[in-house]
């Protein structure tokens, strides 16, 4: 099993850097000749603690209201996606310069241990989103005992 926690280290560090090298190539693009705005392009950045019982994840989301946040887990994927919409006056008014317009951002981590999904809490303060994820006690990971004589 160690072995597999290893190969899934490995692969889960090299997406993160690949992501992080694709943020900075992006950056030196003229992104709006392709329709899209820096902020569009880049993801969610996060923190992810282990208190040993639990983790904590912390992601920031700044300019974005909670009832605009979504966040899933299935399988020990936590998905955190976060939508603006654009406002009806909006398409009104004449922009000289726009970048605060339709935003999406969308950041899936893979957790290494199994969570008690029904606790997991999560709050949203400041552009800071804030979730506690209880791992699984393993008599809760599922199956069941064979007794060994």
């Amino acid at each position: 099993m160690t072995g597999e926690r290893d190969s899934t280290d490995r692969f889960d560090t090299q997406l993160e850097r690949l992501q992080r090298q694709f943020e900075n190539i992006s950056r030196m693009w003229d992104l709006e000749r392709f329709g899209l705005s820096e902020s569009e392009m880049t993801s969610i950045g996060i923190d992810l603690i282990d208190h040993g019982d639990e983790f904590e994840l912390t992601a920031n989301l700044p300019g974005f209201d909670s009832d605009d946040i979504d966040t899933r887990l299935s399988e020990n994927t936590l998905t955190i996606t976060a939508e603006r919409k654009e406002e009806a006056e909006a398409q009104e008014k004449l922009y000289l310069k726009r970048e605060r317009a339709h935003r999406s951002v969308s950041r899936s981590v893979r957790l290494p241990e199994p969570v008690d999904e029904e606790a997991v809490t999560a709050t949203y303060e400041n552009g800071v989103l804030l979730l506690t994820l209880p791992k699984q006690q393993p008599s809760d990971v599922g199956g069941h005992t064979i007794a060994v004589e």
